[in-house]
């Protein structure tokens, strides 16, 4: 199983970008797929969660009400919208992807495979 990310780049603060992650193979549609950040000088963090069927998403606090994960099983892909960027949302985005038990979501210990990171750069 391979992740791709693409779609970060250099936004102004309260602007918009959509970032992809499209997975390679045929058993997508089994993973919960997840995206976590790592800012400058900053540990790793819990962005969102969607379970495999879309039923459930869960968000770190620093980005409910701002961003938005959704997926198309029938194109690989798990999407992560982001919407009134700040310049503390500047990281490397990594999307993830396993068989995560319940309330473990926001480790990335749990996942099984791991994108090679988007850079997303917020100037204010």
């Amino acid at each position: 199983v391979q992740l791709q990310a693409s779609g970060g780049g250099l936004v102004q603060a309260g602007g918009s970008l959509r970032l992809s992650c499209a997975v390679s193979g045929r058993t997508f549609s089994t993973y919960d797929m997840g995206w976590f950040r790592q800012g400058p000088d900053k540990e790793r963090e819990f962005v969102a969660v969607i379970t495999r069927t879309g039923s459930n998403t869960y968000y770190g606090d620093s980005v409910k009400g701002r961003f938005t994960i959704s997926r198309d099983n029938a194109k690989n892909t798990v999407y992560l919208q982001l919407n009134s960027l700040k310049p503390e949302d500047t990281a490397v985005y990594y999307c993830t992807a396993g068989s995560v038990r319940n309330f473990y979501y926001n480790l990335y210990s749990q996942y099984d495979y791991f994108g090679q990171g988007t850079l997303v750069t917020v100037s204010s």
